[in-house]
């Protein structure tokens, strides 16, 4: 070997040991600055892992806490759908009821409907008939009143035995009825014996004679203390006297004269006249 190659040869190991020497140093650095990193990181990480065992400390503090809160809720639910569901059955039990009272009241209405109807027939029914009868009794007050129209044109019209003064007789007690339903007069029948004084109506009359073959008859009426003597009076004959305290007419009709002295006949008195506390008619 020429001496510049054993001087040039040191140069160039101590050239690479440099160079490696450097290299490692480096390497060294990377490898602290890394590690220095990596520490940095790692205690990083682990705050972070810190915070989030903390984090989940408290999420399952809060999660115990909803799930108390879930479990209270629940049990009120409960206790709510519980008492809901109660009250459904009662108000259901009630509309149940409910319905059966307004069938009950339905009914009821139908059978007072059908009641009533069967009132409204018969009230029409009863209605018909009574207009019938109405009818009936237009038409029997119609022939009634014009059998009594003529009755009243056969009755006879005398002439009393005071002067100027004549009305209608009867002659019987078919035409006497006929008299009082006409209505103009009060009438009071009579039957007078001999020698007897018997009232009737307001005065008193007293058979004095009686005559049945000469059908003639004497009476004596009594009225307002003072006394008339009718002599020898025929049958159907009016006798007429004034009487009360205005003074009114009055009549004495005989229609029969009777074998054992006793005559029997009618007074006549005006509507407007007193009227005894019973009249005997």
């Amino acid at each position: 070997m020429s001496e510049e190659e054993v001087e040039d040869t040191p140069r160039t190991y101590s050239g690479a040991f440099l160079a490696a020497i450097a290299v490692a140093l480096l390497a060294a650095l990377g490898g602290l600055i890394w590690s220095y990193t990596l520490s940095g990181r790692l205690t990083t990480q682990q705050t972070e892992l810190a915070d989030a065992k903390a984090q989940n400390v408290k999420l399952e503090a809060e999660l115990r806490e909803t799930d108390a809160r879930l479990n209270v809720a629940t049990d009120e639910l409960k206790t709510s759908l519980g008492l809901t569901q109660k009250q459904l059955d009662n108000r259901a039990q009630e509309l149940q009821q409910r319905e059966a009272r307004d069938e009950a009241t339905a009914a009821r209405l139908a059978g007072e409907q059908k009641q009533t109807a069967q009132q409204v027939t018969a009230v029409s029914s009863a209605v018909t008939d009574v207009k019938t009868d109405v009818g009936g009794v237009k038409t029997d007050v119609a022939k009634t009143q014009s059998d009594l129209a003529n009755a009243v044109s056969q009755l006879m019209s005398m002439k009393g035995d005071l002067s100027g003064h004549s009305s209608l007789i009867a002659r019987n007690a078919t035409e006497l009825e006929v008299l009082k339903h006409k209505g103009d007069r009060n009438y009071y029948e009579f039957t007078l014996v001999k020698g007897q004084k018997k009232p009737v109506g307001t005065v008193s009359l007293e058979l004095k004679r009686a005559d049945a073959k000469k059908s003639k008859f004497t009476i004596v009426v009594y009225a307002d203390d003072k006394q008339y003597e009718k002599k020898d009076r025929n049958l159907n004959e009016p006798l007429q006297f004034y009487a009360g305290k205005d003074p009114m007419l009055f009549e004495i009709v005989v229609n029969s004269v009777g074998a054992k002295n006793t005559v029997t006949g009618y007074l006549s008195t005006p509507k407007s006249a007193p009227v005894p506390a019973s009249t005997g008619q």
